[in-house]
């Protein structure tokens, strides 16, 4: 029999291709979705649905049921109190279950800038927290510092407009998704990679400026890239009385002091190095555009 793994956040822009690969690779994928009905029309009927939520013990219990593994990539905010119930506590609730019910191994995805010294803000606060409650189940894990995803790209791109947020200086190594898949796929076939936080860099750095010229050069050729300061997306978000703005907002002003961490040389010699170049990335969604 297949081993199972469940999947938090399959159907998210970085869940989805974890999902896809240890399926790929074998892996008998269980979903966990608030609804499944829906997430089925986005993946396929090759997958295992399961009505569950994070804040649900009873459903992770279920969802959790004869599983060898569970993959987490929880998306929380875009206020601090949502974090802290979606992404920190969300992430305890699974690892208490898991550990119930004989999980062997966990993965999690974190972040590059995870570090103590940058608690402060709020993402990174229940990140570390999520991190601390999984080494307290004792489940054998493989936390990932990942890197920026050129997946966010697009998110750039609104209409006829492709922008940058503030003065982002930051050289960042750029991270395709689907190699990050492929590692966390990999890490449950090592006995090597258990209790480990792997940083997780793609092989090129660029600012966010020169990546999103090179993405809209690619795909969205009859667009320039232009700077938005950031007390402007701020004003805008609070005038729209929109949170998710306001949180991009502090991001972006996050990101202009906070650049990636960590050495990704024991993740690289392990789990196998990212190859997927930006230019290979963008050539791969023009084509698919």
């Amino acid at each position: 029999m297949k081993d199972t793994i469940l999947v938090v956040g399959a159907t998210g822009m970085l869940g989805e291709p974890v999902a896809r690969r240890l399926q790929k690779d074998g892996y008998a994928v269980r979903v966990l979705a608030r609804n499944p009905e829906k997430a089925r029309a986005k993946l396929g009927d090759s997958f295992d649905f399961i009505r569950g939520d994070v804040e649900d013990a009873s459903s992770l219990e279920k969802a959790l049921d004869g599983c060898f593994g569970v993959h987490i990539n929880l998306k929380g905010g875009p206020r601090a109190e949502d974090f802290e119930r979606i992404e920190r506590r969300g992430t305890a609730n699974i690892a208490k279950a898991a550990a119930q019910k004989g999980v062997q191994r966990l993965t999690y995805l974190s972040g590059a800038a995870a570090f103590e010294e940058n608690s402060w803000f709020p993402s990174i606060g229940a990140k570390l927290g999520a991190e601390a409650a999984i080494r307290e189940s004792s489940i054998p894990y493989s936390i990932f510092c990942a890197t920026h995803f050129m997946e966010s790209l697009p998110l750039a791109v609104r209409g006829k407009r492709a922008s940058v947020i503030g003065k982002q200086s930051h050289r960042l190594h750029w991270l395709a998704a689907g190699d990050y898949a492929g590692m966390v796929s990999r890490s449950f076939q090592l006995p090597g990679a258990a209790n480990k936080r792997f940083f997780v860099f793609g092989p090129e750095a660029w600012t966010m400026s020169e990546a999103l010229e090179k993405y809209c050069a690619a795909v969205h050729p009859g667009i320039k890239v232009s700077s938005m300061p950031i007390w402007l997306l701020s004003l805008i978000g609070r005038v729209s009385f929109n949170a998710e703005l306001k949180f991009i907002a502090e991001l972006m002003r996050f990101f202009e002091k906070v650049g990636e961490g960590g050495d990704p040389t024991e993740a690289n010699a392990l789990l196998g190095a990212p190859t997927t170049t930006l230019e290979q990335w963008c050539e791969q969604q023009s084509r698919a555009a």
